[in-house]
């Protein structure tokens, strides 16, 4: 029984990781490109919510869980590109018009939900899963780490992907100097506003479908402020992750793992208080960021307006 039940946690554990992971993974990519560009998003959180939103009202309304996924990444978009025209385009101070888009996105989602459901929650049917040949035929590790929704096998590859775009290739080079040195890329023709604003779209579009992978693969139904502080531990993961995919992705799983603690714990049959389980992840947040506190995490440029650089 005991072999039994430690499987159990385990595969729990696990599962409940990577589900709770993928949309942190996503928002701190998306926040890792417009850091990279220097801009601070503070507001992916709203993001997020957004694309929760707009995702499960496509999926709840096609039954397409990949219509959910594209609506939801289009909807934090277009969120962000009201931080493009407030933030890159005027100027106006990034932290501040960060926490006015999350505070808006979470009354307007709210207002949008009961004008659409009232006070009911309707649910999805369940998301499609694949399969791993071999991999998922692992005992424990396999039904728990290669059994998921394709968006978490994209997400994986994501990481691949920026990690060579930032290292190799001259779309990276253009972010690295937008962050670092603007006014170098100004001088070499590539306008700075234009790869700050392609940066925040991007960001926008990652945090928005993991707002969707949340409400649609998650939790199967949108509440809400179901965000919860994810955008915020995303932008953690990107600041402490100093341009390094990889790094995002394995803070991802940390945090994965806080937050999967509370229902593992449940089904080994140990019982401690909910509140405490779930103070985990933040309490990992501030124990980080006392350790980087005297590291310089952010490109000197991160947060300044820069105007000369539109063409």
């Amino acid at each position: 029984m005991d072999s039994l039940l430690t499987e159990a946690f385990l595969t729990s554990l696990l599962f409940g990781a990577v589900t709770a992971g993928v949309p942190l993974l996503l928002a701190g990519l998306g926040e890792q490109v417009s850091e990279k560009a220097g801009v601070l998003n503070i507001g992916i959180e709203g993001m997020m919510l957004f694309g929760a939103y707009a995702g499960f009202v496509a999926a709840y309304c096609s039954g397409s869980f990949a219509l959910g996924f594209v609506a939801g990444g289009i909807g934090g978009a277009l969120v962000a590109a009201l931080v493009v025209l407030l933030c890159i385009r005027y100027g106006l101070n990034q932290i501040v018009i960060g926490i006015a888009v999350t505070l808006g996105m979470e009354g307007l989602t709210a207002l949008l939900h009961y004008f659409q459901f009232s006070r009911t929650y309707p649910r999805l049917d369940l998301a499609p899963a694949w399969a791993l040949p071999l991999l998922s035929d692992i005992p424990v590790l396999g039904r728990a780490l290669f059994t998921h929704n394709p968006i978490v096998y994209l997400a994986v590859l994501l990481v691949i992907a920026l990690g060579w775009l930032f290292r190799a290739t001259y779309i990276g080079l253009n972010l690295e100097a937008a962050g670092n040195k603007p006014a170098a890329l100004d001088a070499a023709g590539v306008s700075v506003v234009k790869t700050r604003a392609f940066a925040v779209l991007a960001t926008g579009f990652l945090s928005g479908i993991g707002g969707a992978y949340m409400a649609n693969i998650g939790a199967g139904l949108f509440v809400p402020f179901m965000t919860g502080g994810a955008g915020f531990i995303g932008i953690v993961l990107a600041m402490l992750a100093r341009g390094r995919p990889v790094w995002v992705l394995l803070g991802a799983a940390l945090f994965g793992i806080s937050l999967a603690m509370t229902t593992a714990l449940q089904v080994a049959g140990i019982n401690i208080p909910t509140d405490v389980v779930q103070m985990l992840p933040f309490a990992m947040v501030m124990l980080v960021l006392v350790i980087f506190a005297r590291h310089s995490v952010l490109p000197p440029a991160l947060g300044l307006p820069y105007v000369r650089g539109e063409r």
